[in-house]
This record gives structure tokens, C-alpha cells and sequence, in this order.
């Protein structure tokens, strides 16, 4: 199959149990909680989404006709002067809509590391080497085994008690950004004493943002 791509990019992982880690991102187009377009936000399952998921025309995006082909554009992006094997992390919008076997096994036989991040809606094909799941609102979790789930937190129709018992080895809080700052400080602290108060989650910031880095 055909792989659409908004944009892919090399920076250090921003969030979650990889966090300082260097990765290429690679952002698959389309979602299946949100078109991504303003007008529809309000009915859209997922309503706090910040990222712009529509289209090919972001950075290193485009369309590839195979995994082949993905694979090759994006390993140019992986520093040349090392011996450590690259490192993926498939996201998006919902890349779970795309990532396939073929793309997996492409992508392993070039000893690369594949992460996904998903809203866990849908079932993630085997072989992937890391599985983040980050549910949003009242979608079904279907995907509920992995290694490391992260909340977004505080949300109205997802709370902490309704993941915590999934099977995952590593459970974080990501304290949901607002346009507002205040109502952004307010969720930092509210995720901070939740995690005070219940030590099986730990504190995912996005720290990115703070270092002004992609």
C-alpha cells in the first residue's frame, strides 16, 4: 500500500518514557476522532488535538508508493557519523490508520526501532517495538496492551481510575495544554498532585515546547 505522510522530522523525543531520546518522527495524515479541520472541533470525539495532521505538504511530508520508499526518505534524516541503529516513532493523527506488516517488517530489516504513539481505537499489527497508547475522551480502547500509556490529563470523559488496570508497564500523566496559560498551569499542578497521590503514574511534560525545539 501507499503511505501519506504530513511531515517527518529528526528531534529528540519530547514526551512520555523516551523523553530526550533522538528520533525521526514520522506524522501519517488523517485521524479517525477528528478531520483536523476548526469548523468540525466541537462535534470531534477528540477536541484538544494541537497538531496538524491534513494533508502532505509539511515538512518531508509527501505520498510513498511502498514501505520501501518511506523507509529510504526517511533514513536520510538519521545521522550518518553513528553506529546506533535509528529509532521511528510512527505518529499522526492515527497511524494505526496506515502502519501495516509490510511497513514493520521494511523497516526492521534495516535494524531500525519502531514506536508507535496512537489513540489505541485501533489494533496494532505485531512486531512493533514500543506501543503508546493516549486515549482521548469516551473511544473504545482497543488496543489496551502495551508499554506505556499516557493520559492526557484532566479530561471529562477520561480519568485515570478507567486505564490504570490495562495492561501496560509504564503509566504517565500529560497535563493538557490550553490556549489559556493559566487553565495550562492549572492542569500541570492538578497532574502533578495526582501523581503525588497515586505513585503507579508518573509526570509526562512536554518538553519540547519548553525548549522551543520541533
Amino acid at each position: 500500500m501507499s503511505y501519506r505522510i504530513k511531515e517527518a522530522f529528526y528531534s529528540l523525543q519530547g514526551e512520555g518514557f523516551h523523553t530526550g531520546r533522538p528520533a525521526i518522527f514520522c506524522r501519517f495524515s488523517h485521524c479517525n476522532l477528528w478531520t483536523g479541520k476548526e469548523a468540525d472541533r466541537e462535534t470531534a470525539v477528540c477536541q484538544f488535538c494541537d497538531t496538524d495532521f491534513i494533508g502532505e505538504n509539511g515538512q518531508n511530508g509527501g505520498r510513498f508508493k511502498d514501505a520501501d520508499a518511506l523507509l529510504k526518505h526517511l533514513l536520510k534524516l538519521w545521522p550518518t557519523n553513528t553506529d546506533v541503529h535509528p529509532f521511528i516513532v510512527l505518529t499522526g493523527g492515527e497511524p494505526l490508520l496506515q502502519v501495516d506488516k509490510a511497513l514493520i517488517d521494511t523497516f526492521h530489516t534495516q535494524q531500525v526501532e519502531i514506536a508507535v504513539e496512537t489513540n489505541g481505537t485501533l489494533k496494532a499489527p505485531a512486531g512493533l517495538d514500543w506501543i503508546c497508547v493516549s486515549p482521548k475522551a469516551n473511544a473504545p480502547i482497543i488496543q489496551d496492551i502495551g508499554h506505556e500509556m499516557k493520559l492526557v490529563y484532566p479530561q471529562k470523559e477520561r480519568s485515570p481510575e478507567d486505564v490504570e488496570n490495562l495492561d501496560f508497564k509504564f503509566f504517565y500523566l500529560q497535563p493538557m495544554a490550553d490556549t489559556d496559560p493559566a487553565v495550562t498551569e492549572k492542569n500541570r499542578r492538578a497532574a502533578v498532585d495526582y501523581c503525588l497521590h497515586h505513585p503507579q503514574w508518573k509526570l509526562s511534560l512536554q518538553t519540547h515546547k519548553i525548549l522551543n525545539i520541533d
